[in-house]
């Protein structure tokens, strides 16, 4: 289990109304060298923690359009 003391979280400026979003918190690379990820819907569920450069390119994956249905 990561330590994600002091986390704070934040949501996509691009999320919608419909709950369908997930919750990063960017502010604990300093403190633990990771990046946390989680349910907005469900912010006392479990977390995943990934390092900063997996998180790059997760983002860049996005990005360039792999996820896309």
């Amino acid at each position: 289990m990561h330590d994600l003391a002091g986390a704070v979280w934040r949501t996509s400026s691009r999320s919608n109304d419909q709950g369908l979003c997930v919750e990063v918190a960017d502010n604990v690379v300093d403190v633990h060298g990771l990046v946390g990820i989680r349910d907005s819907k469900d912010q006392a569920g479990p977390t995943l923690a990934v390092s900063p450069p997996g998180w790059t390119a997760f983002i860049g994956a996005i990005r360039a359009g792999h996820f896309e249905r």
